[in-house]
């Protein structure tokens, strides 16, 4: 990089690093700012002011996403909303000098990116013979991914009870009927119960367990069947972990109709249905309207 260009997000890796080094809390917007100030100060104003298209200041942006990147590889950690803070492993990186390969490569890396790792040791061949649209395509699938990332951990953070809600939201927008959020104690397993259909002609028992990384084991399922009443025989266990194989054997084997939506499977119908997810910005692609030159 020359002090003409804006850094790319894997070349802030080790400015935010070192701004962190002294192991303190920081708010994002501190550390950003702080990178800016202490490495790339000297770049010409117009640069430090380009923006992107949704209009993100440019090198903000870029930082921000060198900062997602180190979280996932475990290299820094997010003790409370909008703050930031290295951790051990980060503190051993200091004088490693960080490459975008370290940090994929890193056990911490999260699976949401496996396929995004796999495109991205493509030759320059291959990156020079993909389409202006399949760069486009890629560049939304790496955004789609790490909102699910995020969107993932944050509900494993959440009040159980909220995570609760948080589905019974998700079924509503889904196009399920009104729903009832049962007791918070004492109500045999059921989290909720939603009508099938906008007139209630038909109801669901909903279960829902924020785990971190303990998996649904055949005994919680066992359980959530027993709890359902005769006259309802329809079920959804939702979990932000996955499902043990005697779990799913049990949902399978039941009389009733057991529905199991694991992690990332609730993490994609939040990102369809907009619930915890908003949308930032929209971008026009255009072609040309060659309906339009037909008379001439």
């Amino acid at each position: 990089m020359t002090n003409n260009e804006i850094p790319k997000f894997h070349e802030t890796f080790n400015p935010i690093l070192e701004i962190l080094k002294n192991g303190e809390t920081l708010h994002s917007r501190e550390m950003i700012n702080l990178v800016i100030e202490t490495f790339y100060s000297n770049l010409e104003k117009e640069l430090l002011e380009q923006k992107t298209k949704s209009g993100d200041v440019l090198i903000s942006n870029r930082i921000a996403w060198g900062k997602s990147y180190l979280k996932k590889g475990g290299f820094i950690e997010f003790p409370k909303r909008g703050t930031v803070r290295i951790t051990e492993k980060g503190l051993k990186s200091l004088n490693n000098k960080l490459s975008l390969k370290d940090v994929e490569n890193s056990d911490n890396y999260l699976n949401f990116y496996t396929h995004e790792k796999d495109k991205k040791t493509n030759t320059n061949e291959d990156i020079e013979s993909s389409t202006p649209q399949d760069l486009i395509d890629e560049g939304f699938s790496l955004i789609e991914n790490e909102i699910k990332s995020e969107l993932l951990e944050k509900l494993k953070g959440i009040d159980p009870y909220y995570f609760e809600k948080v589905i019974l939201i998700l079924l509503n927008k889904m196009g399920y009927g009104g729903f009832i959020e049962t007791a918070k104690s004492g109500d045999g397993g059921i989290d909720g119960i939603i009508n099938e259909d906008k007139l209630g002609l038909d109801k669901i028992y909903i279960q829902a367990k924020r785990y971190g990384e303990n998996k649904v084991r055949e005994t919680e399922i066992r359980n959530f069947i027993g709890a359902m009443s005769g006259d309802i025989s329809k079920g959804i266990f939702v979990t932000t972990s996955t499902f043990h194989e005697g779990a799913v054997k049990k949902a399978n084997d039941a009389h009733h109709t057991i529905i199991l939506i694991d992690g990332k499977k609730l993490v994609n119908l939040l990102h369809e249905f907009n619930v915890g997810v908003q949308i930032k910005s929209s971008y026009e692609v255009k072609e040309l309207d060659l309906d339009f030159f037909d008379g001439e």
